[in-house]
């Protein structure tokens, strides 16, 4: 990797991939702070308290309506890189975080809860755009183009995890009593996303536009060759132009199915069933529970209140260490192996949280069982249904169905999300204990998918793969 390659990597990923992992654990450590401010609010509008089950269902609002945000700016991202280019996209993006930051900062000053709602739903626009669109650059499966490809590949997920992770870590680091933690500082806590977003959109002007999106999207032949002069630091990129114009002339000719023909396709119908069933798994797994409600989680498991924060911050340290085993090791060991025993890991370790917490009033040593399912499932998931599906829709399909199998998983991959984030805490409530086995279910049903039906995609063109499953 060359600097300024490498640099607008790093930049991108801190403010998108970094700030969706940041996003996804801010809410847990300041949970009870919100609750109390919201029922004061409450009381102070209306002259009563808010009952436990209205609180409740307010903040699980509050938790989830990220994922609804995301969804939408996932399925606007293409018009904005189309019309803006991803610098642009990008910059319009970190724009609206410093918008979320302002309502979420001064939400308390105001004695508003909808200003905490809705700086949450605009951050998940944000996320939606940044982390599946504009912040990503094409899949690199998605040309016959090695030289181009390798630059896309550079800045590609599933390294992406990695910064994920790392936001996640640092949000439950910044919970800590010792830094933001407190109740006086919960709006600044979920402010702080205006950090990297300020960073981002001061520095992303440094840089020059995607080459591709120069030459490709705008036939500007000219700014495209200026820009691999510094992404390549070398004057000889006739080679990556040509193959560049190769793609554009590839392009112009392949008519691109639409969402609803890939649903209608028979010829890809397994294909497309997959990439419902790994996308929607990977959310509906309990990954999303964890991540938004652990100190919960761990409340209910008797780990006494003062330890909560810290144990918190171990799993995120795990987290990452995971991330980086399962970004060092998808290339190597292949797709299905990772995303089977990922489930499979995950499904044992929901099981193991629902008996550890009823044997917990017998044994008082099983709460710390279910920390370590906790930590199983943290690292099953990092190191195989968190990187896998994204390379799999990429292999699985034509450059003439990718964008409408991506739209299809990256829509379920937000539903689901924000179905989680929503009904835990009821299922919770409701189920008790048993609300973990709804989670090994799934795990173990799309584990014995995978294992029944998808083929190993590594190494493999589409025409094999399409055989394998015809």
């Amino acid at each position: 990797l060359t600097f300024p390659l490498l640099s607008v990597t790093l930049l991108v990923s801190f403010g998108s991939s970094m700030l969706y992992g940041y996003n996804l654990a801010v809410v847990n450590s300041p949970a009870e702070h919100i609750k109390a401010f919201y029922n004061a609010t409450w009381s102070q509008r209306y002259g009563h308290g808010l009952a436990h089950g209205p609180l409740t269902l307010l903040y699980a609002l509050t938790v989830s309506i990220f994922a609804l945000g995301g969804l939408v700016g996932s399925l606007l991202v293409g018009m904005l890189v189309e019309r803006y280019g991803r610098n642009g996209a990008l910059s319009r993006s970190a724009l609206l975080v410093l918008l979320a930051g302002g309502f979420m900062g001064f939400s308390r000053e105001l004695g508003s809860p909808e200003m905490v709602i809705i700086g949450r739903s605009i951050t998940g626009l944000h996320s939606g755009g940044c982390c599946l669109g504009c912040a990503q650059p094409l899949p690199h499966g998605s040309g016959p183009y090695s030289h181009s490809r390798r630059m896309e590949k550079a800045s590609y997920s599933p390294k992406a995890l990695f910064f994920i992770c790392l936001g996640v870590f640092s949000a439950q680091v910044l919970g800590l009593p010792e830094l933001l933690g407190e109740d006086r500082f919960w709006p600044l806590f979920l402010s702080v996303v205006v950090v990297p977003a300020s960073l981002q959109l001061l520095l992303l002007h440094c840089f020059p536009e995607s080459p591709r999106y120069l030459l490709i999207e705008r036939n500007d032949v000219s700014g495209a060759t200026k820009a691999l002069h510094r992404f390549l630091g070398t004057p000889n990129v006739q080679d990556v132009i040509e193959e560049m114009k190769q793609e554009q002339q590839s392009l112009s000719s392949m008519e691109m199915v639409s969402v609803w023909q890939l649903l209608r396709d028979r010829s890809v119908r397994w294909q497309t069933l997959s990439v419902v069933v790994v996308n929607a798994g990977m959310q509906l797994s309990g990954i999303d529970a964890i991540w938004f409600y652990t100190n919960t989680i761990f409340e209910n498991t008797g780990i006494p209140a003062s330890q909560i924060p810290y144990t918190t911050v171990g799993t995120g340290a795990i987290e990452i260490v995971a991330g980086l085993i399962g970004c060092f090791t998808i290339e190597r060991v292949g797709r299905r192996p990772l995303i089977i025993t990922g489930f499979c890991a995950m499904g044992v370790c929901s099981a193991g949280i629902t008996i550890s917490l009823l044997l917990q009033a017998a044994l008082p040593w099983m709460r710390y069982v279910s920390v370590a399912c906790v930590v199983g499932i943290i690292a099953g998931f990092c190191m195989g249904p968190a990187g896998v599906p994204f390379l799999m829709t990429a292999e699985l399909f034509m450059q003439s169905h990718r964008p409408a199998a991506y739209i299809v998983g990256g829509s379920l991959n937000w539903f689901c999300n924000f179905t989680v984030g929503f009904i835990f805490p009821f299922l919770q409530m409701s189920a008790g204990a048993f609300c973990y086995l709804v989670f090994c279910g799934v795990c173990l049903l799309v584990a014995l998918y995978v294992y029944l039906i998808i083929p190993e995609t590594k190494n493999k063109t589409f025409m094999e793969i399409s055989h394998i499953f015809a």
